[in-house]
């Protein structure tokens, strides 16, 4: 007897398109898991997927979201890593095991899940097991699914690229999902950690969350705020959310030799700044899109280990999705997860 499930699509760009269809339970390969979605979480970029469709060759109809956790259901006679009953996540860039990412200079790799790739906002998936880590055991379904591309990409930007180290000043720009995981992390490590943001009552809640400092950027100068609280040192590591002239701002507050993740774009795709701070201090100006399975997979024992919580500002239901993702555009504190 035939299995049916339901799933969020679009058969053109546009959110006013979204719509539930019903469709068989996919057949699955040799290497290939079946597994039943427990737990969306949603990203800014899925509602910029579904509004413009990012320049991407989208297959229609489309599946939007990219961050899934799930039980396992079914295994292909070649699969090794996972069992029938495992709890997974997903990878959001599939094939990047480790190392350099794929694609070339000219041509640099974006096929990635809720993209290229079919999305998760679907009660069952079935995708090869290399697109799978097991989720974490001291996170709930919930949790879990805020790890692959917010909390990866913090993870990144601060530890598998920027090495950071105990005392180091690090800012973080609002009070979204990578920045909570920015401080979180950050701590962790034993940064002192910044927060800015436009709400007194965010920067309220981060500073409980374990913030050092908040700065209310629409009523200072954040930068000059920056040197007093470093006494002039400037920030060791900066992670740039707004993207657009903003990253004019980072590079004032940047530290000699310190490092700038570029990771949102609010503002913008085109990004820009003066080349004085550039040349005269040498900080690292590194682009972060999210990051491979190797460091998704770090990024979970260290979440055991530490006692790491994402922080949930909201949780939906299923039939919710399009109040879920309403909610992106009021800015949420932490992430927007849909419980199936």
């Amino acid at each position: 007897m035939t299995k049916w499930m339901r799933e969020w699509s679009i058969d053109a760009i546009g959110p006013q398109n979204l719509k539930i269809t019903e469709h068989p339970v996919p057949d699955i390969g040799d290497r290939d898991m079946l597994v039943r979605t427990t737990a969306v979480s949603l990203n800014y970029r899925d509602k910029l997927m579904l509004e413009t469709g990012m320049a991407l060759d989208l297959d229609f109809p489309f599946v939007p979201a990219s961050d899934m956790s799930g039980v396992v259901e079914n295994v292909g006679k070649g699969v090794t890593r996972f069992s029938p009953g495992d709890r997974v996540i997903s990878t959001f860039h599939p094939g990047w095991l480790d190392g350099l990412r794929p694609g070339s200079g000219r041509e640099p790799s974006y096929a990635t899940l809720g993209g290229v790739h079919p999305g998760v906002m679907s009660e069952y998936v079935a995708f090869p097991e290399d697109w799978f880590v097991a989720a974490p055991k001291s996170l709930d379904a919930a949790e879990a699914s805020t790890l692959p591309c917010a909390g990866l990409t913090a993870w990144f930007a601060l530890l598998e690229k920027g090495h950071l180290r105990p005392g180091d000043r690090v800012v973080v720009q609002g009070t979204g999902g990578v920045a909570l995981f920015g401080l979180q992390i950050a701590k962790a490590m034993g940064a002192e950690v910044i927060v800015t943001s436009g709400s007194q009552e965010k920067l309220a809640r981060a500073l409980a969350l374990g913030a050092d400092h908040g700065i209310n950027r629409k009523s200072e100068d954040w930068v000059e705020r920056v040197y007093e609280l470093t006494a002039d040192h400037g920030a060791d590591h900066i992670l740039e959310i707004a993207g657009g002239a903003g990253l004019g701002q980072s590079l004032r507050a940047v530290a000699a030799d310190g490092r700038i993740s570029v990771i949102g774009v609010l503002e913008g795709f085109e990004i820009s700044g003066p080349a004085a701070p550039l040349l005269l201090k040498s900080p690292v100006l590194q682009g972060i899109s999210v990051g491979h399975r190797r460091a998704l997979e770090d990024f979970v024992g260290a979440v055991d280990r530490i006692g790491l919580k994402p922080v949930i500002d909201k949780r939906y239901t299923f039939a919710d999705f399009r109040e879920a993702l309403a909610h992106l555009d009021r800015g949420p504190f932490g992430k927007v997860v849909i419980e199936f």
